[in-house]
């Protein structure tokens, strides 16, 4: 880094150790915000994916701490050679892999900003500033996606920033469970069922494990091509019927808008007609894809989350709010605090007692928490609302784009319809005659859209990821990077061809 090459080295610890002197906070400070505003001004030229190999790290590092203080120069120069070789760069105009992790200037102020004041702010009197940010920051979004009022505090629901979704999910999960067993009997645990769709994320899976629910109940409900893998109320209804048949008690769905694999939409309304028939608490997971619905033209993918129970979306993909900070609301906070609190002598206060405050330890797995809201705040504040829309249009717009340069391939075919900013493409079975071949013409082209896209990562130009949707292996190009404009779409779109005709030819 060019800022580092003339700086004088010193530890800044010349004499008693002061880990919070304010002048030499300082100057260490300003030495890191250039090292990683000269990282962003160059984070085009690195390949987008690793290029390292397994226990890299090891070889350069030395085998215990130093005894003595390095200093900030010394170390700057070390990640510069050691850490950022091994680092994927999410950040990276020409990342297209999972779903975006999203910066701007204002989510990494504001976490400087969070972490800088360093409050553990578990409950109103830890710092109140903190709580009611948080609650004030919530209705703001809610209001940003026309969120039924009763999900917000002004309408006697409200919201909590969660660290990710699968925490989102495992609180929601619980306070289902505890107002179930107060019904039908704590002794009745392993007859409690969970359902979501195959495309459902593990995160489902894995909070019902934690949950307690018995492993031979979580229900992945079948979708299909036909229904654009979207969970249909038909085949929610027959699951729900036949657990009951069977002595069972249906108690927790989550609906996805924006599933991992293909970003397909769970239709809410029809879904939550029949969870209302069965008593059935109805989650809503719109990790991804619920920046998007802040856009008028894509709020209709929420229709129907009236009916649902909570809702959560994360701020940290797609809305230029850094990692972590997943946005949850609930109908009910009642059901949460009374599956979620704990009141130790040693927390107690006049506050807490007097029941005017919001003490966010009841509404989440951890009592310790961090003060996020401060971020999100920032972003919302520096870029407004008309920004914010522009900015994911403008994702849209490119994926888009890239849609219609696959159109014009014939090689290529798009395998699901495209719903947001995501393009789920591979080369067409029929490149593949299947004469002379053990394998059939799909098993072809899954093989070959594997080998492809592994020869597109090794690269470095570009970094996607796959899934496999209906049996059929796709490549994910998954635009929402901040960096990234219509020229890296192209380009991308450039190495997947050139990659392609080369695979082709050789085979």
């Amino acid at each position: 880094m060019g800022s580092l090459q003339n700086q004088k080295p010193d530890n800044g610890f010349s004499g008693t150790m002061k880990p919070l002197d304010p002048e030499e906070f300082r100057r260490q400070g300003h030495l890191v915000i250039d090292f990683l505003a000269d990282y962003y001004k160059n984070v085009e030229k690195y390949p987008v994916r690793s290029q390292v190999e397994p226990g890299y790290l090891k070889k350069r590092m030395p085998d215990s701490a130093p005894h003595d203080p390095e200093p900030i120069e010394e170390i700057l120069r070390d990640v510069q050679k050691d850490i950022v070789p091994g680092i994927t760069h999410w950040q990276s105009p020409n990342y297209f892999a999972y779903f975006p992790s999203s910066g701007s200037i204002a989510g990494f102020l504001g976490e400087v900003l969070s972490t800088g004041f360093n409050i553990v702010g578990f409950n109103w009197m830890s710092s109140p500033a903190a709580t009611e940010l948080e609650s004030i920051v919530m209705d703001w979004l809610g209001k940003m996606l026309d969120l039924p009022s009763e999900f917000l505090f002004s309408g006697g629901g409200g919201g909590v920033l969660q660290g990710t979704t699968c925490e989102a999910i495992l609180c929601t999960l619980v306070a289902a469970r505890d107002q179930m067993l107060k019904k039908i009997g704590r002794e009745n645990i392993n007859k409690l069922v969970v359902y979501g769709s195959d495309q459902t994320h593990s995160a489902l899976q894995k909070a019902a494990q934690i949950a307690g629910i018995n492993p031979q109940n979580f229900r992945a409900v079948a979708t299909t091509k036909a229904d654009a893998f979207g969970l249909t109320a038909e085949a929610f209804r027959e699951t729900i019927e036949s657990d009951i048949a069977s002595g069972l008690f249906p108690l927790f769905l989550c609906a996805t808008i924006g599933t991992t694999s293909s970003t397909a939409v769970d239709p809410l309304s029809p879904l939550c007609a029949v969870a209302e028939e069965y008593g059935i608490w109805v989650h809503v997971d719109a990790a991804y894809a619920g920046s998007a619905c802040i856009l008028p033209e894509h709020r209709h993918f929420l229709n129907g989350v009236e009916n649902a129970h909570s809702f959560s979306f994360n701020a940290h993909k797609w809305f230029l709010t850094t990692l972590d900070c997943c946005c949850m609301w609930v109908k009910d906070p009642s059901a949460l605090v009374k599956a979620l609190s704990t009141y130790p002598e040693y927390l107690r206060n006049k506050a807490s007692e007097s029941k005017q405050v919001v003490d966010y330890k009841d509404w989440q797995i951890t009592l310790s928490r961090r003060f996020r809201s401060l971020k999100l705040w920032m972003v919302l504040r520096s870029y407004g609302v008309a920004n914010l829309r522009k900015f994911l249009r403008s994702h849209i717009k490119m994926a888009k784009n890239f849609e219609g340069l696959i159109g014009m391939d014939k090689r290529f075919e798009v395998v699901v319809p495209r719903n947001f900013a995501t393009v789920c493409f591979r080369i067409s079975p029929l490149e593949f005659s299947g004469n002379h071949q053990i394998v059939s013409k799909e098993d072809a082209a899954n093989n070959f859209n594997a080998k492809l896209l592994e020869t597109i990562n090794e690269s470095g130009k570009i970094y996607m990821t796959h899934a496999i949707i209906g049996g059929e292996y796709v490549m994910r190009f998954a635009v929402g990077a901040t960096l990234t404009e219509n020229r890296h779409v192209i380009l991308a779109w450039k190495v997947v061809q050139e990659h392609a005709n080369a695979l082709l030819t050789s085979s």
